[in-house]
Order: structure tokens, then C-alpha cells, then sequence
């Protein structure tokens, strides 16, 4: 008897579905023979993933926009990635191998009307018949596509602004009135929300996939009234990153965050070295850091180095040309 159901076993195609999670371990209790196929694509995944993060370490990434929330959204869109690549057609090869290798029935797609776990274990099952590069490729970006899909309803995500000048030209009304407020640059104010949203892409949102309009990565401590967002988020205690799940506040518009961002800075005497730098971006970051803003020890150099980008550069000519607004404090 399958206890929790062979639906509920089959849909652990989602790398927070708990529920499913917790029917596999208990058919594999009772009976371990049926759920090894999809234990196996689970070791499958685990691996897939730990290759994933190999490959991410690899490299140095962007700097301009690897910030704290975009590493947590893409860490969590290779889980879902890894587990999405494993459950695609023969995903792999791992886990026939190891269905394989236990004497169990192939992991490979089910039949019409049969179990997965009922399928012959021959060579033909578990091997396509051929071994075309485009067809994997296209397997694999079809994956991608899901995995994608699949993560924007449990990862903060959502595209806001189609590309930095939309970003620029649409929040700098809101943007300048906290400079002026601050002492700061306009670009200073700006490429802080783009590190912590990466041009507005990735904001922590709602269960039901609305924003929640925060551009600063505050977060909701014990005396936030407002709305608020539980989303994971990457933190770096000693200097190591570590995923935490925390709870973010939630305005009703952008115009709220900026607000009450400014409000923070202004009224914190945490932030007072961060006040009057005018056009000098990085002592008003390296103010942030000094008063605790952010755990990441290259918090500062980020801001400065998306506030000097060609980037940052162009889209604020462009809105120079359409706007009357200043680009430094007065």
C-alpha cells in the first residue's frame, strides 16, 4: 500500500514541495523497490546541483550586480534548476545508472498507464536510441525554461523595469528628493536600489507574486508596523555567506521605500557618516557599511562600482536630456 499516494510521490518537481518530499520518504519506508526511481532522480538532482555551485564558484561573477538578494535568487534558481534537469526524460543518466545498479526498474519516462516503478530495467528503456548534442541541448534549455517558471512562484524575482534606463528615468523623481534630503548624489542613491534589486529585477515578493515595492533591501525588525514579506536571503557572517530565510518590510509604491529609506538614514545616528558626502559615493558607502547597512564586506565597492558604470553613465545623461533634475546634492 502507497502510503501518500503515487501523486503525491510524482509531483517532487518542485525543490519546496515539502509535501511530496515527505510521501517519498514514507513509500520508501514501506516499500523501497517502487520508490527507487524517484529516489534515485533526487540523488540525481543533489548532484546536478553540487555541479551547479562548482561552476558558480568557478568564476567571479559580475560585480556590478553581485549583490546579496542576486546571489540568494540564483542560488535557489539552481536548486530548482538541478531538480528540474533530473526530472526531464533520462535527465543525466545518473539515476538509470543507479536504478540500474540496485537491480531496481528503470527511472526513465513513465509509460501510459503504468508506474514508473513497473517499467523493464533493459538497456533500450534506460539509453535514447540516439544521441543527438542538439536534442540534449534543447532538453536542457527546455529545463532551464521550467526551472525558471517554476522559481519565479517561490524565488523573489519578477522583472519590474525592462532595462537600466527605465529604471533610472522612472524611480529618479523619487530618488533626487532623498539625495537632497541626504546630502547625496542622485547616482549615489540610485545604484544602491540597483545593487540591492539589480536594476529593479529582483525584488522580495509576495506569496501571490505582487512586489513589495522595496528597493532597499530593508528588512521588518521587531518595531516595523508596516507590511511585510518572509523570503530567503544571503548573509555573511564572518565574512562566509549563508542562506537565512528574514523577513522583509512591503510598501504600498516605490514612493513609500524611497521614503522610508530616507527617513532611516536621516533620523539613525548609525548612518550619520553616510550624510552630506555630496557626489563622493563612496564615502557615503562606505558610511552605509559603517553603520551596519549590509553584511557583505564588498558592499561599498559595489555601489561605487555600478554608480561609475557606462551603465549608470548613459542612463542618467538620458534622463538628463529629458529632465530638470540634478545628479549631486546642492
Amino acid at each position: 500500500m502507497a502510503i501518500g499516494g503515487d501523486n503525491a510521490i510524482q509531483s517532487v518537481n518542485t525543490w519546496t514541495d515539502l509535501s511530496g518530499f515527505s510521501a517519498l520518504r514514507q513509500r520508501a519506508q514501506t516499500d523501497s523497490k517502487a520508490a527507487l526511481p524517484i529516489v534515485a532522480k533526487q540523488f540525481e538532482s543533489i548532484f546536478t546541483q553540487m555541479m551547479l555551485k562548482s561552476m558558480r564558484d568557478a568564476n567571479y561573477g559580475d560585480p556590478l550586480f553581485d549583490s546579496q538578494s542576486g546571489n540568494a535568487w540564483q542560488g535557489l534558481f539552481d536548486q530548482q534548476l538541478s531538480v528540474t534537469l533530473s526530472a526531464q526524460g533520462h535527465g543525466l543518466g545518473i539515476a538509470d545508472m543507479l536504478v540500474r545498479q540496485l537491480g531496481g526498474a528503470t527511472a526513465g519516462p513513465a509509460v501510459p498507464g503504468q508506474s514508473p516503478a513497473t517499467t523493464a530495467a533493459s538497456p533500450s528503456a534506460a539509453t535514447p536510441s540516439t544521441d543527438d548534442w542538439q536534442q540534449r541541448l534543447g532538453a536542457v534549455l527546455s529545463a532551464a525554461g521550467a526551472a525558471g517558471q517554476a522559481a519565479s512562484r517561490v524565488i523573489p524575482g519578477g522583472a519590474t523595469y525592462a532595462n537600466a534606463a527605465q529604471f533610472v528615468s522612472e524611480l529618479a523623481p523619487y530618488a533626487s528628493k532623498v539625495a537632497q534630503k541626504l546630502g547625496v548624489s542622485l547616482r549615489a542613491v540610485l545604484a544602491q536600489a540597483a545593487l540591492e534589486t539589480q536594476w529593479g529585477k529582483h525584488m522580495p515578493a509576495h506569496a501571490d507574486g505582487s512586489s513589495s515595492n522595496n528597493l532597499f533591501g530593508m528588512k521588518a525588525g521587531a518595531g516595523w508596523a508596516g507590511g511585510r514579506v518572509n523570503v530567503p536571503t544571503l548573509e555573511f557572517e564572518g565574512g562566509v555567506p549563508v542562506r537565512r530565510q528574514a523577513q522583509f518590510r512591503s510598501y504600498a509604491s516605490p514612493a513609500a521605500s524611497f521614503e522610508d529609506y530616507a527617513r532611516l538614514l536621516a533620523e539613525n545616528p548609525r548612518y550619520a557618516g553616510a550624510l552630506g558626502k555630496g557626489d563622493d559615493v563612496l564615502g557615503f558607502a562606505r558610511g552605509l557599511i559603517h553603520g551596519s547597512y549590509a553584511t557583505d564586506p564588498a558592499y561599498a565597492n559595489k555601489i561605487v562600482a555600478i554608480a561609475d558604470s557606462p551603465v549608470m553613465r548613459q542612463a542618467l545623461a538620458a534622463l538628463k536630456n529629458t529632465v530638470n533634475l540634478p545628479t549631486t546634492a546642492e
